[in-house]
């Protein structure tokens, strides 16, 4: 009798051992589990303006793939990597880490112009760097026309520079400037719609005008030949089209209006040329 009781208290005992010890394991281990699986945020530093929710995503998603991240210093080396290998909006990226986030900055490729090829389109960049599609609404983007088909897309991250295409970007980039020179409070730019490019190099017809721009109500803007080319062809030197162009522009405030087409080659033009404000 003495025996079985102490057989049941023996077998009670380890019982309760048992169901202790495990119940402190468990303990053990859902700690463990807190610690090793704790994440952080990641955070764009010195993002700027025209840099949308959209874009922010996609690089949040380029940085991370599969959206879990711990606090350390391979993890930074990781997004450091995943940042290099999978978009091309930001360069020279630098990678830090703090108590509770992973913080990315470095400089962004600002696009430029659009381009549409069949179903595909892209942008590239004053680089002639290309950029994948992402709608940007708060910039001021041209459509760049009549360039010369290609039967491979461009890979984002890659330096692209058809002839036609880099004379385009030229004359953009130029515009630009003017707009941060001159009319800072209200860019030109937002006023072009796209530059057209087929006549490149008078290829259709050298009599035409090499390259016209097109305003959003549709008024051309003669341009002329391509950047430091004008001589040849007895048009306006590029600074002189400039100024006209912006003399037209802060003299009635905008493009769209009344005239149908602005001319900037003809250097017999009478408009005044402010050249050396610019």
């Amino acid at each position: 009798m003495v025996m079985a009781c102490v057989s049941a208290g023996l077998g009670i005992g380890i019982i309760y051992a048992l169901w202790f010890g495990f119940t402190y394991l468990d303990k053990y281990v859902k700690n463990n589990v807190t610690v090793r699986e704790r994440t952080t945020t990641l955070k764009l530093v010195d993002v700027p303006m025209w840099v949308n929710e959209p874009l922010q995503k996609q690089i949040s998603t380029a940085a991370a793939p599969r959206g879990v991240l711990k606090p350390d210093e391979n993890t930074a080396r990781l997004v450091q990597k995943n940042l290099a290998q999978g978009t091309a909006w930001l360069t020279d990226a630098k990678v830090t880490t703090t108590h509770d986030s992973i913080q990315i900055e470095g400089k962004w490729r600002k696009p430029l112009a659009l381009i549409k090829m069949g179903l595909s389109k892209w942008y590239v960049d004053s680089q002639m760097v290309v950029l994948d599609f992402v709608a940007l609404p708060n910039l001021p983007i041209v459509r760049v026309e009549g360039l010369q088909l290609t039967t491979n897309t461009p890979q984002p991250g890659s330096v692209w520079q058809p002839e036609d295409l880099t004379a385009a970007i030229a004359i953009l980039a130029q515009l630009e400037r003017m707009d941060k020179i001159v009319t800072p409070d209200k860019p030109l730019l937002y006023e072009i719609a796209s530059i057209d490019v087929s006549n490149f190099k008078g290829r259709e017809n050298n009599r035409f005008p090499h390259i016209v721009l097109y305003a959003k109500d549709n008024t051309e803007i003669i341009w002329g030949a391509e950047i430091d080319n004008w001589q040849p062809y007895l048009e306006s030197t590029d600074q002189q089209k400039l100024a006209k162009l912006y003399d037209y522009y802060t003299k009635h405030g905008t493009l769209l209006g009344p005239v149908k087409y602005i001319n900037l080659k003809d250097p017999q033009d009478n408009i005044p040329l402010p050249i050396d404000k610019y």
